[in-house]
């Protein structure tokens, strides 16, 4: 595969930029809209923690089936098409959880996320590649990835504080404000997408199962896959259960939604600062080090009190967050991937880190339904994240 020629820079690649940055925070405060309203979803619709592990799982397994496919798509359709697809997919996940009644119709509207969620993750990378070049991308896609953050800071920690009172405590109403504010990010972009940019992103007609193949001849991406599913099974696993894990420890519910958002908080300086200072060489080192230290504060955030697990909370959203951006550049500088097979290597590399997004949360749920407690569960994340460090030294740069 021969990497595309790189784009001349254009001023309104900022434009752009900020454009994708709306989409991928309703990214984020969609997914993690239901993380703080656990505990009524558990009392009004009678479930289980494995249950609701199950529903928290639910929209990365069928991340898991969309993500090959809208890598391809991507590709084809360029990323203007594909991303108000994607915005209006996730804005009706979350407005049609007004109607959920129980398990199984509350697992489908949110297993729906899954489908619309792909063309946003992947979509937002192949966007930087095209636009932005050398260390323009570690900058952009450090902005980019404060987008998720942001909307998942604003989910967590303004919920029960402000958008459920002002909803007179109805949740089913909170997810429709939540879907429409993401639609509304959705026809910003299509509004105010150049038409001239969908050009370069059609570029290939290569089979995807081609690409595919060739793909996984790249050593660095095999072990990137690998990396990616266990990043994503401590990322979705710790942090869906977060604002529980701080209610079981006598947190009150508005509490344990401003102490769950400081993990994003934090993890906002390290995502402006630290994908465009690390040097290429030096990246994998990087990651090593951060998951060595995510192992560490998840296991002190859930077995400290006070001091230790404020600072267990900020010091995870360091060391955590930026695992993925760092993950990505390293993929996207691969020269035999580039801003032409972005798409295709972004999907396979989310299709595979879903699968982790998804066992994460109901292997969370399962350990606490088995043993009454989440300090098991964070053993298991922590010896996940241990794994990561170690697979950083078989890197290629």
């Amino acid at each position: 595969m021969n990497q595309v020629k790189a784009r001349p820079p254009d001023p309104y690649r900022w434009v752009i930029l900020s454009l994708l940055w709306f989409i991928y925070a309703g990214f984020g405060l969609v997914s993690r809209s239901i993380f703080p309203l656990i505990s009524p979803l558990l009392r009004d619709l009678h479930l289980s923690y494995s249950q609701m592990g199950m529903i928290l799982g639910s929209w990365q397994l069928t991340y898991i089936m969309a993500a090959l496919f809208s890598g391809s798509i991507l590709d084809r359709w360029g990323v203007r098409k594909s991303l108000l697809v994607g915005a209006m997919i996730m804005g009706l996940s979350a407005s049609s959880r007004y109607f959920a009644v129980g398990f199984g119709s509350l697992l489908i509207m949110v297993a729906l996320f899954g489908a619309g969620g792909p063309m946003i993750s992947i979509g937002g990378p192949k966007t930087i590649a095209e636009w932005f070049q050398g260390k323009n991308r570690g900058t952009a896609i450090g902005i980019y990835m404060t987008g998720p953050t942001i909307g998942g800071l604003v989910a967590l920690s303004l919920t029960n504080s402000l958008v459920m009172p002002l909803t007179g405590y109805d949740w089913r109403q909170t997810f429709v404000c939540y879907g429409l504010i993401t639609c509304g990010a959705g026809v910003l972009w299509w509004f105010f997408n150049r038409e001239s940019f969908s050009d370069l992103a059609g570029g290939g007609r290569t089979g995807i199962k081609t690409v595919f193949l060739a793909l996984l001849r790249v050593r660095n991406v095999l072990i990137l896959l690998v990396m990616a599913l266990f990043s994503f099974s401590i990322s979705h696993g710790f942090t869906s259960w977060l604002p529980r894990i701080l209610e079981s420890n006598g947190f009150s519910a508005a509490r344990a939604g401003y102490a769950a958002s400081l993990p994003l908080a934090a993890g906002l300086p390290a995502l402006l600062l630290i994908p465009s200072l690390i040097a290429p060489s030096w990246r994998g080192r990087f990651i090593a080090l951060s998951a060595l230290l995510t192992a560490i504060n998840v296991l002190l955030v859930v077995k400290a009190s006070g001091f230790w697990l404020i600072a267990g909370l900020i010091f995870f959203g360091l060391t955590s967050t930026t695992l993925m951006p760092m993950m990505l550049l390293i993929l996207m500088d691969n020269p035999e991937i580039g801003a032409k097979y972005m798409g295709s290597a972004g999907g396979l590399y989310f299709c595979v880190a879903e699968i982790g997004g998804f066992t994460g949360p109901l292997a969370m749920g399962v350990l606490v339904d088995i043993t009454g407690t989440f300090l098991t569960g964070a053993v298991f994340l922590s010896a996940t994240a241990l794994a990561i460090s170690l697979l950083t030294f078989f890197l290629r740069h």
